[in-house]
């Protein structure tokens, strides 16, 4: 059926992407009046909040609001809230009472005002477990009190009338419009926009950066997944659905305190808030075609090398690059799917292959297998195991089934992907949900970070939530959902621990590295947490990945970025790894880290410059919707591997920190790799870009 009612979420669907909610805009005004579909703005704001909103956040005018999580319908044309809605809700409420046992029987803080509505009453509950919440739904049940009670954030509990949820409004308001659920689209991120999807006969729109509540309640239903952040999501799904034949173009961005904080603003001069000229555009096109070259001096018979063969000597350890790597190779994969060469494709297979035929009988995905005799090594320097390898891979795969649709590998490997996960599961040893990672044993080699990392916590979450798709395609909808669940617990384990904060709870309940947290607030996820000792150094590529991976929300990642963006980690070149480096001298300082001199102040992991990082950089930056800048970054991305050790365009390993001078290995793959992913993300591509 043609689309008659689109129902969309605001935060974190059409909201949060500034330059994509202007494009949303633009496409939706530039649609004839008399075919578009209703507009409905389905959220949990008030009414009076979300009128304000709209101006402001350069949404069109809708037809409807829903507000409140279903707790009233407002007709934006006339005015006015729709009358008898609101009659459905009555029967289940009681707000004196309510308001009566959660203050008194839980001391729980009331959130502001403009947050409640007479429908509607919400608390703050820091850190609640789920059988903290479930007391809260039983005790409020004995009292008779038949209400919805929703945790979200690992802080917001907000009650409602039973009858009352974003689903139920919307299904009384089409009823009432006389439009069929097959007529209807609605869109999301978050688990308050399940009851939407719920409605029997909807299409849904999930946007990439969909948080696993969602994916868990949706499970076994047909939505569409979309590809793109918030609202470039929403126009992908538009167009999927024939609502939009293509999204407007807009020329150029303009940064205004209409849609950035005035500390994101002061943070640019106006020349770096430019549109890139025609020499600018001819450059990123010549980049773009140099990372294919490199790419393909990458192919071999067993998958993406770390780098190109041919081109570099192997003398001692060095032999380790002639080698498929797990987290490379992986990290290669993910970089190359937008690319549809056979070639391409038939070498992102064989990586796979190759790394899951090695897996060791108890799980463990092997470091690298060397390229000339299909050797695997399951460990680094030392001896030390490669906990990420298997993390990449289990992200890989998802990534490649779901550009592929090649669900004959996953029919074929999904034993061997279960059986990494168990292994990498038994490295919780606390049942803590977060990893416990040996020294030294993840990308970082020879480099002294063990126990909670972030970056490994960070790539365990994603794993976690790419295992339960991939077991949902499989048919496997109860243990889906196991796994969905968990990576949500992992996440809040993340927030909880990773982001220090004085707002905590009682002292004596915390652990050592609890009590440390409180002495001060920090404007990023920390490196590394122990039981013992914690670290405050800002772990750049952890943060990217964070808000890529969808653990940071946007408001942190502004914050995250305003703080690395201030401290220059993308100078001379984007980006240093690690802010501040590690000097001799400082209690985490390592001996080892004079090991080839690679781990010097500066260099390598302690603070070195990584392009395939700062390919993400640009990725990060554009997803906060800062997409001029995300262009300028991406031109000095390209400048950085135009430079060589031997020539030009040689998309080196890693960069000098200080001086930005190249080092490492030549026609790295995921320098190469990154860069085309990043060309993509921006839609840059060669061909699409330059005409």
């Amino acid at each position: 059926m043609a689309i008659r009612f689109f129902s969309s979420d605001l935060d974190g669907t059409l909201l949060g992407k500034p330059d994509a909610t202007i494009v949303f805009n633009r496409t939706w005004e530039s649609l004839s009046p008399e075919k578009r579909p209703f507009l409905c703005y389905n959220t949990g704001r008030v009414p009076k909040d979300t009128l304000s909103m709209i101006p402001r956040a350069n949404l069109p005018k809708p037809d409807y609001l829903i507000c409140g999580l279903g707790t009233s319908i407002y007709d934006y044309k006339k005015k006015g809230f729709i009358e008898g809605f609101e009659h459905t809700l009555l029967p289940d409420w009681d707000r004196e009472k309510i308001e009566r046992i959660v203050h008194q029987t839980y001391g729980l803080e009331r959130q502001p005002d403009q947050r409640q509505n007479p429908f509607k009453s919400c608390w703050y509950y820091f850190d609640a477990s789920r059988e903290q919440i479930q007391r809260l739904r039983r005790d409020l049940s004995e009292a008779g009190l038949d209400v919805n009670v929703i945790y979200s954030n690992a802080r917001d509990v907000t009650i409602l009338p039973r009858s009352a949820s974003k689903g139920k409004g919307l299904k009384w308001l089409i009823q009432h419009l006389k439009v069929k659920p097959g007529e209807t689209l609605v869109a999301g991120d978050g688990g308050n926009d399940s009851s939407m999807f719920q409605i029997k006969g909807v299409n849904g729109i999930i946007v990439e950066n969909a948080q696993p509540e969602l994916y868990e309640a949706t499970v076994k239903m047909s939505v569409y997944f979309a590809q793109g952040f918030n609202a470039d999501g929403v126009l992908d799904g538009l167009q999927h659905f024939g609502v939009i034949e293509k999204p407007a173009i807009v020329e150029h961005q303009v940064i205004t305190e209409g849609n950035f904080e005035p500390e994101i603003i002061q943070l640019f001069d106006p020349c770096e808030i430019q549109e890139l000229n025609v020499d600018q555009r001819d450059f990123i096109g010549l980049a773009y075609e140099k990372a294919i070259d490199a790419l393909r001096k990458n192919i071999t018979p067993l998958g993406f090398s770390a780098c190109s063969v041919t081109d570099n000597d192997a003398r001692g350890t060095d032999v380790n690059y002639h080698s498929v790597w797990g987290r490379d190779g992986a990290i290669t994969i993910i970089g190359t799917l937008s690319l549809k060469d056979p070639e391409f494709r038939k070498c992102q297979r064989n990586t796979l292959e190759t790394l899951l035929r090695h897996i060791s009988p108890n799980g463990q995905i092997p470091a690298n297998v060397r390229v000339s005799d299909d050797t695997p090594d399951y460990s680094g320097v030392g001896g030390i195991c490669s906990v990420d390898s298997g993390l990449w891979v289990i992200i890989a795969a998802y990534e490649y089934v779901r550009v592929t649709n090649d669900h004959q590998f996953l029919d074929t490997y999904m034993e061997a992907l279960q059986r990494a996960m168990i292994w990498l599961s038994a490295h919780d040893g606390n049942n803590d949900a977060l990893l416990e990672i040996p020294e030294a044993g993840d990308w970082t080699d020879l480099f002294g970070r063990s126990y909670n990392v972030l970056y490994d916590e960070i790539i365990w979450y994603r794993a976690n939530v790419c295992f339960g798709l991939m077991l949902e395609w499989q048919g496997e909808l109860a243990r889906a959902g196991d796994y969905l669940r968990w990576s949500q617990t992992i996440k809040d384990a993340i927030l909880r621990k990773f982001w220090p904060s004085t707002n905590g709870s009682d002292v004596a309940t915390k652990t050592f590295a609890d009590q440390q947290f409180s002495l001060g607030d920090t404007s990023y996820l920390l490196a590394e947490v122990t039981p013992f000792n914690f670290n405050w150094r800002c772990d750049v590529y952890g943060n990217i990945l964070a808000f890529l991976y969808n653990v940071l929300d946007v408001d942190h990642a502004k914050i995250a970025f305003r703080f690395m963006w201030g401290v220059g980690v993308n100078h001379p070149w984007p980006v240093a790894n690690l802010y501040p480096v590690v000097t001799g001298g400082d209690p985490d300082w390592k001996s080892y880290y004079t090991v080839n001199l690679l781990n010097l102040p500066n260099h390598y992991h302690n603070g070195g410059i990584w392009p395939f990082i700062g390919a993400q950089w640009v990725r990060f930056i554009n997803r906060l919707g800062l997409r001029d800048i995300a262009y300028q970054e991406l031109v000095r991305l390209g400048k950085l591997n135009q430079q060589g050790i031997s020539g030009e365009w040689e998309f080196n390993e890693w960069a000098h920190g200080k001086t930005g001078i190249p080092m490492g290995k030549s026609y790295q793959a995921w320098s190469a790799a990154e860069f085309v992913h990043a060309c993509h993300d921006l839609q840059v591509d060669k061909k699409e870009f330059l005409t």
